[in-house]
């Protein structure tokens, strides 16, 4: 599931959702529905995460975790 590669990103920088919704302008309820419905981000989303992250979107493809 991708929130667990973007929740290990988070738990490696002490970064709780919260925060994370701030530095983003995603919402935490948002943010929530990712973590616990399964609901997939949009793209222009998970690009905001990963600048949020300072990462680069390959970190969170299935291919760049196996």
């Amino acid at each position: 599931m991708l929130w667990n590669k973007v929740q290990a990103q988070l738990d490696k920088q002490h970064i709780t959702v919260y925060r994370l919704a701030k530095l983003t302008g995603i919402s935490t309820n948002t943010l929530y529905d990712y973590k616990n419905n399964g609901v997939q981000p949009t793209f222009k989303n998970m690009v905001k995460i990963a600048d949020a992250l300072d990462v680069s979107l390959d970190v969170f493809r299935k291919e760049a975790n196996k």
